[in-house]
């Protein structure tokens, strides 16, 4: 069958809205409207209920990196007077005055969903956070005893005096102002004193049988603190206290042409993250607002950076609860991913466990040969890679192994297959991309392991982030070198794999091998790759090869020809890219796009983009696939997968990779599985409005369509 044979809902008369509108959405406020998608989750009530408080606490670490990084590079352009954002041309003060409004609504929706939808439904199933005013006394002498033995030792309490001047405070860590009357042991009136609590204490503790009653009662960190700090000032009369949070700038700022080693340069700045200048302050809502001004003067905030909030100040630590709940009914039902066998052709029983089968790697290679695999995670299980990497590794006609490295995790088996391939005599390198954000840590210590294990380790590009995703494999097979190839649209993280949906190749096509190994010299000996077979790359030729197709499409159009063009993807931002799209609309092309967060293509516009539709699916996996198929009227459709979003960052400041789908079975399947499920999906969906606002699409009477649930389904058989 082919993909003009799936059948797919064409998209819903246009809304006819005002002209007038900007001509671009702008990404940061687009950020955060998917931001309210994600709390939208936690207010479902057809979604399990612990499920709900973890969608919460995602969209309370998501404001927390949207305040860190966007908010704090938006700030930092705003020093600028004349500076202008990105794509929409916007001066940068009035969107900061714009995003601080849509920010404070989100976290007060946030509170509201805490405090009046999931306490009281959790409450229902006996999940309670019991408060201060609701102890017995039962409760009160085992929370007393869990102060002096577990809490008391590890806090440190600063009275502020001019020699104990107000503290370092780090990101995101919670803290207390504390009020006090009398004096200390040295007859000094400090007034105000500070308590920093250590990040390794928990911030949700479940009682014990011997403590309450209930099989899942909880009490805050915060309450049993406040409980009890006059015990860490004796002598003096405690008068007040009350929780606070700063959200500190976490940009990395390493001019790459000025240091010699970026390793060491990256290790340096990574100390200093944990204090960079503050962009929020959050405090108890019940805080006097002389000790709010206070606080907002020491971290040389304005009133518009304060959030003062009912409830914890760092929602997304409440993610402990579903784990201590030991309530199974109110999650999600397990999945067991499924295990791709790769020394067997697909099959009524292709699922199969390839570790109990014990064939040559000779084998391998050699089914690889036949026809390229095809990897679905999460439903396909990401030990086929491993597997792939590792038998690499053993192979004694294996000359060189190649690979990319983004994100990998902790206790990485990749990285254990690379040590043991170097190790057994392989030429290996890893490409390490050491400014992969919040990752920096890792992977500094990961390129570490790899070097002492005698792999070749580059950092890439000086100015470009290393965002592809590729393995190469070089093996000797008689006369003959064979390159082996996997590509992929996400990380060689573990971890992710395991809820993030992306597609994964494994291939013995030889072009895209030729490709990928030039792109590796490339990476390694900064010599000019050009001219490659099937690939596209950033930032060469990846944006030029997608708008060229899509002004082909337009050119169909035009011709009065069939023209369509199907896109998914996490972000769409770029300027040149949007354009060609509009063009192309405005030519009569059928664009339907599936972009999960920032859009700033601005859909359903008269005159503009009357023939473009955005939806955005949010759901139990995170979607991720970067999949971009063009109809090409009378020739062969394509189809591609990507590591790239078309965002300014990823096509003109990365290197990544795109890669056609060459088989037909895998063609039929990324096409089906990647982007006509999805166009059907009636239940997951929202839909982007002229004015940048999201709905939720709606049945109109279909069957529900789960796009994750139909897959789940599928694997599972």
């Amino acid at each position: 069958m082919s993909p003009s044979e799936v059948t797919l809902h064409e998209p819903e008369n246009p809304i006819e809205m005002p002209t007038e509108f900007p001509r671009y959405i702008n990404r940061e406020k687009s950020l955060l409207e998917f931001n309210r998608r994600v709390l939208a989750q936690a207010q479902n009530d057809q979604i399990p209920l612990l499920e709900r408080l973890k969608y919460l606490c995602i969209s309370s670490s998501n404001m927390d990196e949207f305040f860190e990084v966007r908010l704090a590079s938006l700030l930092e352009l705003a020093k600028d007077p004349n500076a202008l954002t990105f794509p929409d041309e916007l001066p940068a003060s009035s969107v900061v005055e714009c995003l601080s409004e849509t920010a404070h609504s989100i976290v007060e929706e946030q509170y509201h969903t805490l405090n009046n939808i999931l306490i009281p439904a959790l409450e229902k199933e006996n999940i309670r956070f019991v408060r201060r005013n609701h102890w017995t006394e039962q409760h009160k002498e085992w929370l007393s005893n869990y102060f002096e033995q577990a809490l008391q030792p590890v806090l440190s309490a600063v009275g502020l005096d001019p020699s104990h001047p107000f503290p370092k405070v780090l990101n995101k860590t919670l803290n207390f102002i504390v009020s006090l009357e009398g004096k200390d042991a040295f007859g000094r009136s400090n007034g105000l004193a500070i308590v920093p609590v250590p990040r390794s204490l928990p911030r949700i503790i479940k009682l014990p049988t011997e403590a309450t009653d209930g099989e899942n009662d909880f009490v805050f960190l915060s309450s049993i603190l406040h409980a009890n700090v006059s015990r860490l000032f004796p002598g003096m009369t405690v008068t007040g206290c009350y929780q606070f949070r700063v959200t500190r700038n976490t940009n990395l700022f390493i001019d790459e042409e000025e240091v010699d080693d970026l390793m060491s340069a990256l290790r340096g700045e990574l100390t200093g993250r944990q204090y960079g200048g503050a962009v929020r302050l959050e405090v108890a809502d019940n805080c006097p607002q002389h000790m709010i001004d206070y606080l907002l003067d020491r971290f040389k905030l304005d009133k518009t950076a304060l959030y003062e909030v009912n409830g914890p100040v760092n929602l997304h630590r409440l993610d402990a609860v579903p784990g201590m709940a030991n309530r199974a009914d109110l999650q999600f039902s397990p999945y067991t991913q499924k295990t791709y066998n790769l020394k067997e052709r697909p099959s009524k029983n292709a699922f199969k466990i390839f570790t109990r089968h014990k064939e040559t790697s000779d084998n391998l290679f050699e089914k690889i040969k036949q026809k390229d695999i095809l990897l679905h995670h999460p439903y396909d299980s990401f030990s086929p890679v491993i597997e792939f990497l590792t038998k690499a590794a053993t192979d004694p006609n294996v000359l060189a192994i190649r690979m990319t490295l983004y994100r990998t995790g902790e206790d990485s088996l990749i990285i254990k297959a690379l040590e043991r391939a170097a190790q057994n005599g392989k030429e290996v390198t890893a490409v390490v991309e050491l400014r992969a954000r919040f990752d920096e840590d890792n992977n500094i210590l990961q390129a570490t392991r790899l070097q002492d294990a005698g792999v070749h380790v580059v950092y890439g590009v000086v100015g470009y982030k290393t965002h592809a995703k590729m393995i190469l494999v070089v093996r000797r097979e008689g006369d003959l070198i064979r390159y082996y190839t996997h590509m992929g649209t996400g990380n060689y993280h573990h971890i992710t794999t395991r809820f993030y949906s992306d597609f994964g190749l494994i291939t013995a096509n030889p072009a895209i091998g030729r490709d990928a190994s030039k792109i590796f010299q490339q990476l390694t000996s900064l010599g000019d790759t050009k001219n490659l077979e099937v690939l596209l790359q950033s930032p060469f030729t990846l944006k030029s090869g997608m708008i060229e197709r899509i002004n082909r499409e337009a050119e169909h159009a035009r011709q009065g020809k069939s023209a369509k063009i199907i896109a998914k993807m996490n972000g769409l931002e770029e300027q040149g890219v949007i354009d060609a799209l509009y063009e192309a609309s405005q030519a009569g092309v059928n664009i339907q796009l599936i972009v999960r967060g920032i859009c700033s293509l601005r859909p359903g516009v008269p005159g503009l983009s009357e023939n473009i539709t955005v939806t955005s699916i949010i759901g139990r996996f995170l979607e991720h696939h970067r999949i971009y198929y063009f109809e090409n009227s009378g020739g062969k459709p394509e189809l591609f997968c990507s590591s790239a979003d078309w965002m300014r960052r990823n096509l003109i400041a990365r290197v990544e990779t795109c890669f056609p789908i060459l088989d037909d079975d895998c063609f039929q399947q990324v096409y089906t599985e990647g982007l006509a499920m999805y166009l059907q999906d009636n239940t997951g969906a929202w839909v982007l409005q002229p004015d940048g606002s999201y709905l939720p699409k709606e049945p109109n009477g279909a069957e529900a369509y789960n796009a994750q649930s139909l897959l789940i389904e599928k694997y599972s058989h």
